[in-house]
């Protein structure tokens, strides 16, 4: 029994060995290691057949402020910020007041490492208005609602 005992320890001492010897190296990251290139779209977007005369107002208004970090149809964009067309936006975690406050006051970081967001100047209520349409009718596209 102790030399089963022994090769079993010896065993276990080897795979440990091998394990953190391969799979966490001190290597520097690969290209292919490396993830999405920053500024690239987080997630694909399939849009909507058409869009609402207000989520058309909201996309202009969208375009204009939001997209710089949350990327072209709200898909997030690395290094920037986060995709909108995400369960995690679904009205039911992120209701429509919640975009309105991020607007208006920012948002401290919670969900994702992107640092904090900014209040974004300029932006009336039927801005934001036209923007949460513009974002509701892109995820109930991409199946969240």
């Amino acid at each position: 029994m102790t030399k089963l005992a022994l090769a079993g320890v010896a065993a276990l001492a080897l795979a440990t060995g091998v394990y953190f010897t391969t799979a966490h190296s001190e290597t520097a990251p690969t290209a292919q290691d490396a993830g999405p290139a920053e500024g690239t779209a987080l997630v694909a977007v399939t849009l909507p057949d058409s869009l609402s005369a207000q989520a058309r107002a909201g996309k202009q208004a969208f375009d204009a402020v939001c997209a710089a970090c949350h990327g072209q149809n709200a898909a997030g964009k690395q290094g920037f910020g986060p995709p909108l067309v995400h369960p995690i936006y679904e009205p039911s975690h992120h209701g429509d007041g919640a975009f309105f406050v991020a607007a208006e006051r920012g948002v401290r970081a919670h969900h994702w490492r992107f640092g904090n967001m900014p209040p974004q100047k300029g932006l009336t209520r039927a801005d934001v208005t036209g923007i949460v349409a513009y974002v509701r009718e892109l995820q109930r596209a991409n199946g969240i609602d």
